[in-house]
């Protein structure tokens, strides 16, 4: 399926808001959310039913002629084998007709997109981590939402209320003044709605092809370095020397200790339990809410504060520095791994990647195994050993010393001004920054999967394939999907 490209001079963007709805609304959204799921659940069990029927039949000895066929994945054909079952299938038949049919088509969706990113993965077509088999969603566990891109779609002049499809016209609970104003100005057009309930109440998020002038940067021929950690969120240094420290706000550090006096409480209740179908008590209920609450001002606190930062930094400078960090490998130092979580380094530099775009700058992105923080901005003599608990740099050959954030920001500032004097590829926006010492890039040996072999529907093989390759390798045979 062709992704959709918007026209010159636009983008696409999300309005996301908070709604206000009444009891009727709200059951109405959840049985859109429910057939959403459903449709998903189904489709994922009518394809592996196939796999798990080949397979089978391979355990006979039977020859792969008369083997059962694959069956396909692909939305229009998942919509049109859904559009029969739905009429006859006991788990349809008696309430199909209740939501819209954008509600199944989401889960339909969601389904052949899961199949499709795990043939990539199995492919080594897929950056990442290998991704394993598509599994039935639980309506305890799955984040409720649906997507609209038919139907009566559209936010009200009033900007205070907004219309989807069979659910009717719903009040928000904030104006929708800057989309509602494009659209009348014939500067943005809405392409999809899709409503989700997370952090405690339902939100609606429209996706639309928005008109967008790149926005002037304040500083576009200074660059800038910046350097995250854990007491400072933020260490920035630009090309012109001037240094600033932007403090962590340890948003969740703050509440942590009530939050254990409310996890205390919750834990005193009387919960549910799934095993032997105990009802939660109404006071477990009440403390539970209570306790969800800090969870959501904390994500929204930090949410607003890792957007502030960004924004500030891609409308002042014209070249951004950051370094490519191994996130999901720090999270497993057990002594840190909340405090970097609370920072958010990944979601730093996601954002920093698409506001530097939006504003017409450059992306710079420093290698992993750059030694920025054991490089001497002074002098550039490299040190062999920086412990994480060492914070002032104190450089060997020369009197230079200083803050080891400061340093690295300094060093990762640098790193612009060679990119734009190197190679060809160094200007290009989002362009890595070159290995400067190979013997700081860290080795391992090269072993098959452990999963290679699992004995589990289309785990082991895909169709017409085995897998062979290592994870290190990249597959080059083609695949048959059906």
């Amino acid at each position: 399926m062709t992704r959709f490209k918007p026209q010159p001079g636009f983008v696409v963007q999300a309005f996301k808001y908070a709604l206000d709805s009444n009891a009727t609304t709200e059951r109405k959204m959840r049985s859109h959310c429910g057939a959403a799921r459903a449709s998903y659940n189904w489709a994922v069990t009518w394809v592996e039913a196939s796999w798990w029927q080949r397979r089978a039949k391979e355990s006979y000895g039977i020859r792969e002629a008369d083997l059962t066929e694959w069956r396909p994945w692909s939305l229009p054909s998942l919509r049109k084998v859904f559009n029969e079952a739905k009429k006859t299938d006991p788990r349809f038949a008696e309430w199909w007709e209740e939501n819209s049919k954008e509600a199944y088509s989401t889960g339909l969706a969601n389904a052949a997109a899961a199949f499709d990113n795990y043939a990539k993965s199995k492919q080594g077509k897929r950056a990442g981590k290998q991704l394993s088999m598509p599994r039935r969603k639980s309506k305890h566990r799955a984040r409720p939402a649906c997507r609209f891109t038919t139907g009566t779609i559209r936010v009200e002049p009033d900007r205070r209320h907004v219309t989807l499809p069979r659910l009717g016209t719903i009040r928000t609970h904030e104006s929708t003044r800057k989309l509602e104003r494009r659209i009348v100005n014939g500067t943005a057009r809405i392409l999809s709605a899709t409503i989700r309930f997370e952090r405690g109440r339902w939100f609606v998020s429209f996706q639309a092809e928005v008109k967008r002038e790149l926005e002037r940067t304040a500083r576009p021929e200074v660059a800038v370095g910046v350097d995250l950690g854990v007491k400072v969120l933020a260490v920035m240094a630009d090309s012109l020397g001037e240094v600033r420290h932007v403090p962590n706000p340890a948003h969740y550090d703050t509440v942590l200790k009530a939050l254990k006096r409310m996890s205390r409480r919750v834990s005193r209740r009387q919960g549910p339990d799934r095993r032997t179908g105990q009802k939660p008590s109404k006071r477990w209920l009440k403390a539970n809410a209570e306790r969800n609450r800090v969870h959501h001002r904390v994500a929204h606190l930090h949410a607003d504060a890792l957007h502030k930062l960004t924004t500030g930094i891609t409308s002042e400078y014209g070249t951004v520095v950051v370094e490519d960090l191994n996130v999901a490998g720090m999270l497993k130092n057990r002594r840190l791994a909340r405090k970097i979580a609370d920072a958010g380094f990944g979601e730093i530099r996601r954002q920093i990647t698409y506001k530097t775009a939006r504003n017409g700058c450059r992306t710079v992105v420093a290698n992993r195994w750059y030694p920025s923080s054991k490089t001497c901005s002074g002098c550039g003599v490299v040190k062999a050993k920086l412990p994480l608990h060492v914070r002032v740099f104190a450089c060997d050959s020369c009197p230079l010393v200083m803050d080891r954030g400061e340093n690295a920001a300094r060093n990762l500032a640098a790193l612009a001004a060679a990119h734009m004097t190197g190679t060809g590829v160094a200007g290009d926006q989002g362009a890595q920054a070159p290995k400067p010492r190979g013997a700081d890039q860290k080795t391992r040996a090269t072993r098959p999967s452990p999963k290679a072999e699992a004995g589990r529907a289309g785990g082991a093989r895909l169709p017409h394939q085995q897998q062979k390759e290592t994870r290190d390798r990249t597959q080059t045979e083609a695949l048959t999907l059906w």
